[in-house]
């Protein structure tokens, strides 16, 4: 999800690139406006603010079992499932679980 078409352009081109654009899907909206009900995997590289401001958001929508990957920033005290560093980047795994939605997702 992007707000700038331009970027969108560039996923879709990326994804044909690397042979999997029928398993991701790109919608160009301003992600505190999506629905995210259906997805199983979201992945971010934002800031962590607007990390932990989505976080609420994500946790009341996504259904258990979902995973949320974010590149370089974490969400403040919710602790990742997993963190691995690759080329000096952080990656961090969260699966949203009964617990994580009753501790973070309060909106």
């Amino acid at each position: 999800m992007d707000i700038n078409p331009e970027r969108i352009k560039e996923e879709e081109d990326n994804a044909r690139k690397a042979g999997v654009e029928r398993q991701v899907k790109f919608v160009e909206k301003n992600l505190f406006e999506a629905d995210f009900h259906d997805a199983d995997v979201v992945t971010l590289y934002l800031l962590p603010d607007v990390n932990l401001r989505l976080r609420p958001r994500l946790l009341k929508q996504l259904k258990l079992g979902a995973r949320i990957v974010s590149h370089s920033f974490d969400m403040g005290d919710w602790t990742p499932d997993e963190k691995v560093e690759a080329q000096g980047r952080n990656l961090y795994l969260w699966k949203v679980t009964d617990k994580a939605k009753q501790q973070y997702g309060g909106e």
